[in-house]
């Protein structure tokens, strides 16, 4: 028997598990045959500290210290640049004071993005703390943590049944039996149907699916220096990544729980509104993928006990901030599930508690 059992290994269910191995027996059963595969293994890997609504920002804020100091540091020089063309104006100047982006140059923005098109381009943005996660360090500095404590990932695990019990709860896993005193759920996109699996009320965690295509470097450039680019409003994104450009529709289209794929006609539509913005048309796909963005009903992470059970706790609804939240949104599930008062403050924690879904 498990004193813990975590039902999920993305990042947040291995940030979680890693932080409760210093004081419990814990087991992470993962249905995939890897860790990390849906969410995580699709992220666009960004720390941005101002992105997200105001509790996100205050989870990214907390959890600085430990991307930038902890093994070494997860985090390396990127850069983030909003475009925008003129009759995009009031969208821009949104975007530029929620992120709190210095308004630049249109010659500044090209000397960033040389491939940027001068004729449509009229405002520009730029925020130079944004930072690239390594999220497979990450990832695995948190399993050899949750390893080294004793603790245990169980793959190709998909979870069939959960029983509550006299003193806990009976996971069904893999066609194996396991047994623990508190559940943790953190199953991503599929929160909801492991908590009625367990007989608690679904909280309307929906996954969004974003698809996402890997492109050449336009017109032979090297493109390893450039930030982050995008259209305002989040309608599109471009991303450096090992030589080649990642460019996003950036939608969130709600889907049920699967292994994403990425939509064709919403891909071409998000690379048509990139070409738009650059000189360089995309001729070719490398590849291209989907993931899953899982939100609550009011887009806020929900980290804790359910209100219906206090054995069945919450790691869900990460909506795409999952690796820059995980340092201090892990630290908070292991604070609640040992009895320990949060390091942050009360009404932070008021906000991501699912208690809030039950005023």
């Amino acid at each position: 028997m498990s004193d813990i059992i975590v039902i999920g290994g993305g990042i947040a269910g291995l940030s979680a598990a890693a932080r409760l191995s210093a004081d419990a027996q814990v087991t992470v059963l993962e249905q995939e045959s890897s860790t990390g595969y849906h969410a995580s293994g699709r992220s666009a890997a960004l720390y941005e500290e101002n992105y997200g609504l105001p509790s996100t920002v205050a989870l990214n804020t907390a959890s600085k210290s430990y991307h930038y100091e902890a093994n070494g540091g997860y985090l390396s020089p990127r850069g983030f640049l909003i475009v925008a063309q003129a009759d995009e104006q009031e969208a821009y100047e949104t975007d530029r004071a929620t992120l709190g982006l210095d308004a630049i140059s249109i010659d500044r923005a090209c000397a960033f993005v040389p491939i940027l098109n001068r004729a449509n381009l009229a405002f520009a943005g730029y925020h130079p703390d944004a930072l690239d996660i390594d999220t497979d360090r990450l990832m695995q500095d948190f399993i050899r943590m949750l390893k080294t404590n004793g603790g245990r990932v169980v793959t190709k695990s998909p979870v069939t049944a959960v029983t509550r019990t006299a003193d806990g709860w009976r996971v069904t896993a893999g066609g194996v039996d396991y047994t623990c005193a508190t559940l943790v759920n953190a199953a991503g996109a599929w929160a909801d149907r492991i908590a009625q699996m367990a007989g608690i009320p679904p909280l309307g965690i929906t996954p969004h699916r974003r698809s996402m295509a890997r492109i050449p470097a336009p017109s032979g450039h090297d493109v390893a220096q450039w930030p982050l680019f995008f259209g305002v409003g989040e309608t599109w994104y471009a991303k450096p990544d090992a030589g080649a450009l990642i460019v996003s529709p950036a939608e969130e289209d709600p889907v049920e729980p699967h292994d994403a794929w990425a939509d064709d006609m919403v891909l071409a539509e998000g690379i048509a509104r990139y070409e738009n913005m650059v000189s360089a048309p995309v001729t070719r796909l490398l590849a291209s993928w989907a993931g899953l963005r899982s939100f609550a009903p009011d887009r806020a992470l929900v980290l804790g006990p359910d209100p219906n059970d206090a054995t069945f706790f919450w790691c869900a609804g990460q909506g795409g901030y999952g690796f820059q939240t995980a340092p201090a949104a892990s630290q908070l599930v292991a604070d609640l599930v040992m009895g320990r008062s949060p390091a942050l403050a009360p009404e932070l924690v008021t906000q991501l508690t699912p208690d809030r879904f039950n005023p």
